[in-house]
């Protein structure tokens, strides 16, 4: 990369942070508990809108992980969720009525919130349908891992987005609040993915799944992307710059090996299709809040009608992530 092409990232970055440190003025903090947070701690930092179904398994899940401390942004919800976040020891809440899509979509928000509180800390960055796997989870906790990436001085760490779905229609089974999602959405696509790299920022940008396969088959290029970095050892001089696909500086988004070989990766399970989803779907095509004029749920509000089944012959049910390494979605690398 050149000079000039350097010089306008660090100016990019510059005014992200910058962003962040005016929008912050947006967030009225619930319950502030970030005093607990101690050296070392490892952090997750989510934005959400109505999920209260779904926060209770999502709080266990990465509790039994090892995540010590959650700071969470609630976007205007309507639903209790707010009652019940503010009632967890281990949660620090903000609330804002203000623009999901005017924060670029919640990131000036946790980019504001990681700069504050997360400086010197590996920070976890996921939405409440979204459940990080990562090579031996099943045997070790998140510690393990980040205790041998900071040991091989790696700063970040990808997982491929890993949409899953039931068997059969979407709303055939009710999701129940603290219920493990992957019970009913336990099926994804083995492949069906495409991989190109982004020239600029460096990253790798990959489609494909489900969505593109049902929901944007006339339209794949317009798919969502399904690559994301959310684990960083974070630097207040960091800057995530379209949710958790891309940062700056642009050395964080290098999670792969150049030279043919393999990095350890790991996968989020992305658990958007449940019987949830179609009121989900219509509600944020309504609020307006989301990429391209809600283009995306537009696209789901008009495919829902027809009641899609999302599962094909080729869909495979997860078993674990070792499945998934054997499958290539995901790689252990050099961890053992």
């Amino acid at each position: 990369m050149g000079a000039w092409q350097s010089y306008r990232l660090r100016l990019k970055r510059r005014r992200f942070l910058f962003r962040a440190i005016r929008k912050r003025r947006e967030l009225r903090p619930v319950t502030n508990r970030t005093k607990r947070i101690k050296p070392g701690d490892i952090l997750l930092f989510s934005t959400q809108r109505n999920e209260a179904i779904r926060l209770p398994y999502f709080l266990k899940y990465y509790r039994d992980m090892g995540v010590n401390h959650f700071l969470i942004v609630d976007n205007d919800s309507t639903d209790g969720s707010v009652d019940y976040l503010a009632d967890q020891r281990d949660v620090s809440l903000w609330t804002t009525p203000s623009s999901y899509k005017r924060s670029r979509f919640g990131v000036d928000w946790l980019n504001w919130l990681q700069m504050r509180y997360a400086h010197g800390h590996w920070t976890l960055v996921v939405d409440p349908d979204e459940f990080f796997v990562y090579p031996f989870c099943d045997t070790r906790p998140i510690r393990a891992l980040t205790d041998w990436l900071d040991a091989s001085s790696i700063k970040s760490f990808s997982a491929m987005l890993l949409d899953m779905y039931p068997k059969g229609r979407i709303d055939a089974q009710p999701y129940r609040a603290g219920q493990d999602p992957l019970e009913i959405a336990s099926w994804f696509d083995s492949g069906n993915y495409s991989i190109q790299k982004n020239g600029l920022f460096g990253n790798l940008w990959i489609q494909g799944g489900p969505r593109s396969r049902v929901f944007f088959k006339d339209m794949p290029e317009r798919s969502p992307a399904l690559n994301k970095i959310p684990l960083v050892k974070w630097n207040r001089r960091y800057a995530y710059v379209s949710s958790t696909h891309m940062l700056l500086p642009r050395g964080l988004n290098q999670v792969y090996d150049e030279w043919g070989g393999e990095k350890a990766s790991g996968a989020l399970l992305h658990t958007k299709f449940l019987d949830t989803f179609t009121v989900k779907a219509m509600e944020e095509l309504k609020r307006k809040q989301h990429y391209a004029a809600s283009m995306e749920y537009r696209t789901y509000a008009s495919q829902l009608q027809k009641d899609p089944d999302l599962w094909c012959k080729w869909s495979e049910k997860y078993i674990n992530w070792r499945q998934l390494e054997i499958l290539g979605l995901m790689s252990k690398g050099n961890w053992a």
